[in-house]
């Protein structure tokens, strides 16, 4: 392959030459060889390939077959969107947040869907809601699983319940093609999935995926203690333990840093799930206890007070932030957090200041999946109706990507670049860095190059004519 004409970050003109994946050479007015595909840039921006370090790719491929049920819906808008569900079955809502229709049970949406089973997802992924339908179809197993009950009986809510669930639902798994081909088409080229209850089963799923052609992006997948198990292979690895800290329920701390030494003694890196200033007093106090803290990440750090900043960085653990949810959720977060705790949000620029290592996922599904609007929203945080969340923590557009441009190894390491000996993982934009960089949530995507093959684009490649090159 030869991109022609194409403009680094650093606004020099170049051709890149791909040979078996790797970037062979990158210099001005490279002659074509002959057999090479030519990809015509125009001038526009040749970057490293884009990796969300913080993903749930089932869940994704699963919320495009679903209804939308968040804001901006009020209750009136969620009914029309559950009556108007196509197809049979199951009606498979996602997105849900009080602010459209308050706390929502199986009453209510009995009142709206009777004649179908509904289970309807919190944005948060803690919590789904079922309709009576929905529970029958859960059968006898309902009366022995975790759903919430009151004094009339069950409410339909089922809290961290995903394992208990997906054992007892019939359902094929969602194909992870269309997802795969949506983030190709925005630049992505590697995810880390974080989802906790990901096991052997999950890992050989993505691997399978990966060797069909279904999932095209480069996998490395966090989850339980079965991940220490599963044997990576280009183009999927195991890569972290997760841990899902949920706010007031915690292990015992012998038992949170047994789980902690024996993944690390596995070598696996651990990814504790913290939204909450106690979750972070929790995790982050037993990280330093255990040492060598720099193979810990810490997902979201969504509130983090300032005496914590430098803390995180003499530990030396990494924080893997979502700066999409400034702008996704954050008039949401002005109201239901106290005001001296706004600037504390989804931190950017501090957590850099103070030398945190900071790396970026979008967490899709319940986030959106593009990370060009999440860099936007690192560089405006701007909320839904225009409030500026934490002035001070924002980042310059560069920053913003390179949230987006490290290593799956090393979130807030070293930026990748586009040089000779690279991996030929790239992304092509219509428009030199200097002009997208002023709208990143606008930045078209052209082409995506991963391991030196065309994953997305190609309407710019031409069959190079000898006389007019």
């Amino acid at each position: 392959m030869l991109i022609r004409d194409a403009t680094r970050l650093d606004g020099r003109r170049v051709d890149v030459r791909v040979r078996d994946g790797v970037i062979v050479d990158c210099a001005a007015s490279l002659p074509w060889r002959g057999e090479e595909m030519v990809i015509k840039a125009h001038g526009g921006a040749v970057l490293p390939g884009l990796h969300d370090h913080h993903i749930h790719l089932s869940a994704l491929a699963a919320s495009f077959e679903s209804v939308k049920c968040g804001p901006p819906f009020d209750a009136t808008g969620l009914a029309a969107q559950l009556r108007s569900a196509p197809g049979e079955g199951w009606v498979r809502g996602v997105g849900y947040h009080e602010s459209v229709a308050g706390d929502i049970d199986a009453a209510w949406l009995d009142r709206v869907v009777p004649d179908r089973p509904v289970r309807v997802q919190h944005r948060s992924g803690r919590l789904w809601i079922f309709n009576s339908a929905g529970l029958a179809l859960l059968g006898g197993a309902a009366a022995e699983g975790p759903l919430e009950r009151d004094s009339n009986g069950f409410t339909g809510r089922l809290y961290d319940g995903d394992q208990w669930l997906h054992g007892r639902l019939e359902r094929p798994r969602p194909s992870l093609r269309h997802a795969s081909r949506r983030l190709a088409a925005r630049g992505v080229t590697s995810v880390s999935d974080a989802t906790a209850a990901n096991d052997a089963a999950s890992f050989s799923m993505f691997r399978k995926a990966r060797d069909d052609g279904e999932l095209l992006q480069h996998m490395a997948v966090m989850g339980g203690d079965e991940i220490a198990g599963c044997e990576s292979v280009q183009g999927c690895v195991a890569l972290a333990r997760k841990i899902h800290l949920h706010d007031g329920d915690y292990p015992a701390p012998e038992a949170f840093m047994a789980v902690l030494r024996a993944a690390r003694a596995r070598g696996l890196q651990v990814a504790v799930h913290c939204v909450t200033e106690a979750d972070l007093v929790f995790s982050l106090s037993l990280m330093e206890e255990a040492g060598e803290a720099h193979s810990f990440r810490i997902e979201h750090a969504s509130v983090v007070p300032p005496e914590f900043l430098a803390r995180l960085a003499a530990a030396e653990v990494t924080v893997v932030t979502q700066p999409n949810f400034v702008a996704e959720r954050g008039d949401a977060y002005l109201a239901e957090i106290p005001v001296d705790e706004h600037s504390f949000l989804y931190r950017g620029a501090n957590f850099l200041r103070h030398g945190v290592k900071l790396g970026g996922g979008t967490d899709a599904p319940f986030g959106h999946f593009d990370p060009w609007a999440a860099m936007q929203a690192a560089v405006e945080r701007r909320t839904h109706v225009g409030v500026i969340v934490g002035p001070n923590e924002r980042l310059s557009p560069e920053q913003a990507l390179a949230l987006f441009t490290t290593h799956w190894s090393a979130p807030g390491g070293r930026v990748r670049q586009v040089k000779v000996g690279a991996a030929a993982d790239l992304c092509l934009l219509r428009e030199p860095w200097v002009v997208a960089r002023e709208a990143l949530a606008d930045v078209e995507v052209v082409a995506t190059v991963q391991d030196g093959a065309l994953i997305h684009g190609g309407f710019r490649m031409r069959a190079p004519r000898i006389s007019a090159l």
